[in-house]
């Protein structure tokens, strides 16, 4: 098989992290619209991520924060977003940079994003998968379409990108 130069799977990845970025951009500036609400998992070690010692003795591997109602002071830079939440009554600052982010999920449009860490994916050259995550009442995802959308219970839609991973 042919070397792949162009590293695909890093400008794909890269591409998936900037609708997030562009997501919580608009978010920060605008507020929420509708009914959209966020949950954003990330691990909790990864470099650049800033959270509270308490925090992180709670949430020692990952954690998942949800934006919707009671959050403020969202920031959007290149490589990270900020933001205040409150944890138990206890108002905290979280840093989270783009490349620490596992899994980003709209419940209200059932819309997901998952991502390899960027470490992990960049040592194995493995490209992200998208695909709207699950609801309770959805049926097994569909086998793979080499690339293509699969429809997935209602209005939930699966793409899959393996045919752009380095085998």
């Amino acid at each position: 098989m042919a070397t792949d130069h162009i590293r695909y799977d890093v400008l794909a990845r890269d591409a998936l992290r900037g609708v997030l970025k562009h997501v919580l951009a608009d978010a920060a500036e605008h507020g929420l619209p509708g009914e959209h609400h966020f949950y954003i998992t990330f691990l909790s070690k990864a470099e650049g991520v800033k959270i509270s010692p308490r925090l992180l003795s709670q949430y020692p591997q990952e954690m998942t924060v949800i934006l919707q109602h009671q959050f403020w002071d969202l920031v959007v830079t290149d490589d990270r977003f900020e933001v205040g939440l409150s944890f138990n009554g206890i108002p905290e600052r979280l840093v989270i940079p783009f490349s620490a982010i596992k899994s980003f999920f709209d419940p209200s449009v059932q819309f997901g994003l998952q991502f390899e860490p960027v470490e992990a994916a960049d040592a194995a050259a493995d490209a992200p998968t998208v695909e709207t995550l699950p609801v309770a009442a959805a049926p097994e995802a569909p086998a793979e379409t080499d690339g293509e959308p699969v429809k997935q219970g209602e209005g939930a839609e699966v793409v899959r990108l393996d045919r752009f991973r380095k085998k």
